[in-house]
C-alpha cells in the first residue's frame, strides 16, 4: 500500500494555491491600478488554466472553495457603523424548499477582500459550539459557512461602502444568518451579523431520491427531514397511475403507504477533519421507503410524508416515475453515465476559483431532457463536499429534478470515500474526513453492505456491474469475487449488453499524469481485471476520476482488436473503454501524442448515453453539456452466437475427441 499510495501522490501534488480576487471584485475596482493589476493576473491565468494540454486546468484544482476560509483565525470584532440585513424574514410560506434572499450590507471602511458569510444554524459565533480541543486560545468562530461571497459582488460596495446581493437559500432543517467578514478569507474578522431568518417549517421533508433496489420490480425513495422517528412516522404514499383515454397519466384511484426506515450520523463518525471539525453540520434524518412488486414499465405515483403523533401528515411534493423492465425485456432503453459532476451555486458563491464550472450545465442539460432517458449512472466523485457536510445537502437539491423522477445510482469515488487508515486502497485525504460515511447514508445502492460500494443492477437488456475503486479489487479479494460472479451471472441471451464501471480509470485513458508514470491507468488496475472483462466478454467498461472524456477502440492487453472506429458488428474481440469523467469539475489534461488505441477525446464537459433498441443492436453517444449535442457515438450490431464465439482468452481449451 505504502507504494502505491507514493505514487499517486508523485501523479497528483497537493497545490495550495494563492487567493485570487473574486470576479465581481475586479470587475468594481476597474478604475484603480490595483485592481487592473489583479484582474490582468486573474486573466492571464484562467487563460493559460483553459488551454487543453497545459499542466492545470483551474487556478485552485482540487481546492474546495470554503477550505480556504481560516475559519480558526476567525475574530469577533463588531463595527457599530457595519450591517447586514436579509429579507424575506420567513422563507417557504407556500411550501417551497428553495427560495431567493436578498442580503444588504455596509460599513464606513469597505476593503476589496471584505466577504458575505451564509451560516446555519444562525448561531455560529458561540465558543459553546466548538469540538474540544480547539486550536484557537479564543474560539469565537469553529464551523465554516454553509456558502460565502465576495462583498464587492455588488458593484457599488467599495466606492459607497453599501452593497446588496442575491443568494439562493434551500430548507436544511435549521435557521440562518448572514455575516459580513474584512480581513479576507485568510484573516477574517467578524463585523456585523444579520437577524436570523428561516423557513416557515425546516424540518420538513425535501429532495426525493430514486434508486432501484435489489430486484428489477423494487424501487426506493430516500429523503432528507428534520424529523426524528420520535417526532414523526416517515412513509411514502404511493399507488399505479391510471392511464386515460388521451394516453395521459391519471391520479391513482388507489394508494397505499410504505414505512420508510430512518438513519443519520454524527460528528464521531467522521475520520478527520474538516470533516469532524469546521466542516461538521448535522445532516438531519436520512428516510428510505421500498416500493415492491412494481409492473415492469408502468407508471406510478408517490409523495413522501410524515406522520406526526396528532395524526396530522406533514407532505412532500407530488412526483411520478416509470418502472424498470424486468431483466430481459425487450423495450426502448436509454440509460445516462458520467461521474465528477460536482456541487455549484446558481447564486455564483463560492465559485469564484471556478472549482466545478460545467456542474451547472450538465445539471441543467439532464433535467431538460428529462422524457428521453430512464436511469442514471453517476460513478463517483459527487458533490465534491470534502469534509464540508453542508454541500451534501446542496448537492442533493441541485439534482433533486432528476432523482426524483428518475433512478439515481450512485458509485463510490476518493472524494467520497478516502481517508488514511480507515482501509480505503488509497492511502490519502481526498475525502476530508468523510471516509464514505455521507455518500453510504444519504443515497441507497443496492449492495449487499453498504460499507462495500459494490453491486449489481439489472435493467431490462443490460447488466451493469459497479465496483469500488476505494477498495482493493486485485485477484483473490472480496471484491474481485463480486466482480467476477456479477459478469459470469448474466444470461446473454435476454441481457446482451454487459456494463463495468468504477470510478478510478482501472482500463485506459491517455490523461498527462497516467502518461507521465507510463501506464495510461491507476497503479495495478487493469492488470487483474482485463482477463475477466475479456472471459466474460465485457462490452464497454466505464470511468470516471479523469476530468474529460475520451473512447477506446475495442482492447485487450493494450491493442486494438479492429481497425473499425464507430459501426461495429458481429463479434466483439474486445471491451470499449470510456472515461466519462467531465460531469463537471475542473478539466483535466491530455498526452501530447494520442494513443493508438484512443478514438476520441473531449476537453470539456459532458455525458454519455446508451440506447438498446433491442437485444442485437445498441447506440452509444456523447453529448456536451454546453449544448446537449452529441459529438462522439458508435453502434454495435451482433446476434447472440457473436457473444458466444470464441475470442483470445475467452473460452477453455476445447477438444475434438468424442
Amino acid at each position: 500500500m505504502a507504494t502505491v499510495s507514493t505514487t499517486i501522490r508523485k501523479m497528483r501534488p497537493w497545490r495550495r494555491p494563492p487567493i485570487i480576487a473574486s470576479p465581481a471584485t475586479q470587475r468594481a475596482a476597474m478604475g484603480r491600478a490595483a485592481a487592473m493589476a489583479v484582474a490582468l493576473l486573474a486573466a492571464l491565468v484562467a487563460a493559460a488554466a483553459t488551454l487543453p494540454g497545459t499542466a492545470s486546468a483551474s487556478p485552485a484544482e482540487g481546492v474546495q472553495p470554503l477550505s480556504k476560509i481560516a475559519v480558526h483565525k476567525a475574530t469577533v470584532e463588531m463595527q457599530p457603523s457595519a450591517y447586514v440585513r436579509a429579507t424575506p424574514s420567513l422563507l417557504g410560506e407556500q411550501g417551497e424548499d428553495t427560495e431567493w434572499v436578498t442580503v444588504k450590507y455596509g460599513w464606513t471602511d469597505p476593503s476589496d477582500d471584505d466577504w458575505i458569510g451564509v451560516f446555519s444554524p444562525s448561531e455560529f459565533n458561540s465558543s459553546a459550539t466548538c469540538p474540544n480541543p480547539w486550536p484557537a486560545e479564543e474560539p469565537y468562530l469553529c464551523t465554516a459557512p454553509i456558502k460565502y461571497q465576495f462583498a464587492n459582488y455588488s458593484e457599488n460596495y467599495i466606492f459607497w461602502g453599501k452593497g446588496s446581493i442575491r443568494l439562493q437559500l434551500i430548507n436544511q432543517r435549521s435557521d440562518f444568518s448572514f455575516a459580513l467578514f474584512t480581513g479576507g478569507l485568510d484573516n477574517p474578522k467578524l463585523i456585523a451579523v444579520s437577524e436570523p431568518i428561516a423557513f416557515k417549517n425546516p424540518k420538513a421533508p425535501v429532495f426525493p431520491r430514486l434508486a432501484q433496489g435489489k430486484s428489477h420490480d423494487e424501487m426506493t425513495v430516500t429523503w432528507t427531514s428534520g424529523y426524528d422517528i420520535s417526532e414523526a412516522y416517515p412513509f411514502v404514499e404511493w399507488g399505479a397511475l391510471l392511464v386515460a383515454a388521451a394516453g395521459a397519466a391519471a391520479p391513482p384511484q388507489q394508494t397505499t403507504r410504505a414505512p420508510a426506515g430512518t438513519l443519520t450520523f454524527n460528528q464521531g463518525s467522521m475520520c478527520g477533519e474538516p470533516a469532524r471539525t469546521v466542516g461538521w453540520r448535522d445532516p438531519g434524518f436520512i428516510h428510505t421507503a421500498f416500493l415492491r412488486d412494481l409492473w415492469p414499465n408502468k407508471e406510478y405515483y408517490y409523495r413522501i410524508g410524515h406522520e406526526l403523533h396528532d395524526g396530522s401528515v406533514v407532505w412532500g411534493k407530488p412526483y411520478s416515475f416509470r418502472a424498470p423492465p424486468s431483466p430481459g425485456q425487450k423495450s426502448l432503453q436509454r440509460i445516462i453515465v458520467f461521474g465528477d459532476m460536482g456541487k455549484a451555486e446558481r447564486d455564483g458563491s463560492n465559485e469564484y476559483a471556478a472549482y466545478q464550472p460545467g456542474s451547472l450545465n450538465t445539471t441543467d442539460a439532464l433535467i431538460s431532457d428529462l422524457d428521453n432517458y430512464d436511469i442514471v449512472f453517476h460513478i463517483g466523485d459527487m458533490p465534491y463536499a470534502n469534509g464540508y457536510i453542508s454541500q451534501w445537502d446542496q448537492f442533493t437539491a441541485q439534482v433533486a429534478p432528476i432523482t426524483a423522477r428518475k433512478p439515481y445510482m450512485v458509485a463510490s469515488g476518493n472524494h467520497e470515500r478516502d481517508w488514511p487508515d480507515t482501509a480505503a486502497f488509497w492511502d490519502v485525504e481526498d475525502s476530508g474526513g468523510e471516509c464514505g460515511v455521507p455518500a453510504e447514508t444519504y443515497y441507497y445502492y443496492p449492495a449487499e453492505n453498504r460499507a462495500n460500494f459494490w453491486y449489481k443492477v439489472d435493467y431490462g437488456m443490460f447488466r451493469f456491474c459497479v465496483a469500488d475503486s476505494e477498495h482493493d479489487w486485485r485477484i483473490g479479494t472480496p471484491q474481485y469475487e463480486f466482480i467476477e460472479h456479477c459478469l459470469s451471472t448474466v444470461d446473454r441471451k435476454h441481457q446482451p449488453w454487459l456494463i463495468f464501471a468504477t470510478h478510478r480509470v482501472l482500463g485506459y485513458s491517455s490523461n498527462a499524469w497516467y502518461a507521465g508514470e507510463g501506464s495510461f491507468e491507476e497503479p495495478e488496475g487493469r492488470e487483474n481485471l482485463q482477463r475477466l472483462w475479456q472471459k466474460y466478454r465485457v462490452d464497454i467498461a466505464y470511468f470516471g476520476h479523469v476530468h474529460n472524456y475520451e473512447r477506446t477502440c475495442p482492447m485487450y492487453q493494450s491493442q486494438c482488436m479492429t481497425s473499425e472506429k464507430s459501426h461495429y458488428s458481429g463479434t466483439m474481440n474486445g471491451t470499449i473503454f470510456v472515461v466519462a469523467g467531465g460531469g463537471g469539475c475542473h478539466l483535466s489534461s491530455y498526452t501530447t501524442a494520442i494513443p493508438k488505441w484512443s478514438i476520441y477525446r473531449d476537453h470539456d464537459f459532458g455525458f454519455t448515453k446508451l440506447t438498446a433498441f433491442n437485444h442485437s443492436s445498441l447506440l452509444f453517444e456523447y453529448m456536451k453539456s454546453s449544448d446537449g449535442k452529441v459529438y462522439d457515438s458508435f453502434t454495435i450490431h451482433r446476434d447472440y452466437r457473436d457473444v458466444l464465439r470464441c475470442v483470445h482468452d475467452s473460452c477453455f481449451p476445447t477438444t475434438l475427441a468424442t
